[in-house]
């Protein structure tokens, strides 16, 4: 009897922990990730630009999404968001730093297009984790790579 008390009182307690989560927060697994990233292949064979994305997550301060490449990626600059890169598969060569030379205002504090400057070259493979400064001209480019998949977080207010 005293067993059977002592089970059902560590059920109360494991559901009233899983009842108790905090609001927020998000879990993406290997498995998920996977799913998502066969879509974002799909998507990218038949996007004209070859990159799909998957926004995982919008929060006030930060931003989730699964980007996949198949195609080199224009130059960007963020004003106010850190990149958080972590790279699930392929490989990719990253420009970063240096001067953005003829970038376009696409949207408040957002632009891209253009040349970097001076950049330096960062090759990327799986299991990688770059952190790239706001207001920090990047581009990647494939190199030869048939795809790149990468999880990002936007670090915002910077």
């Amino acid at each position: 009897m005293i067993k059977v008390a002592c089970l059902l009182a560590f059920l109360v307690i494991a559901a009233s922990e899983q009842d108790s989560l905090p609001g927020g927060l998000e879990l993406w697994n290997a498995g998920s990730l996977a799913k998502i990233e066969s879509t974002l292949k799909t998507e990218a064979a038949s996007n004209p630009h070859h990159i799909s994305v998957s926004h995982l997550a919008d929060f006030p301060k930060d931003t989730f999404m699964l980007s996949r490449r198949e195609a080199d990626g224009v130059v960007e600059w963020h004003e106010n968001q850190v990149d958080v890169f972590f790279v699930q598969s392929g490989s990719a060569t990253l420009i970063v730093g240096g001067q953005m030379v003829g970038g376009e205002t696409v949207e408040p504090h957002e632009k891209r297009n253009g040349i970097i400057e001076g950049g330096v070259r960062q090759k990327l493979s799986a299991g990688d984790i770059v952190r790239i400064p706001a207001r920090t001209p990047h581009q990647i480019l494939l190199d030869g790579s048939k795809g790149f998949t990468y999880f990002v977080i936007k670090v915002k207010g910077y």
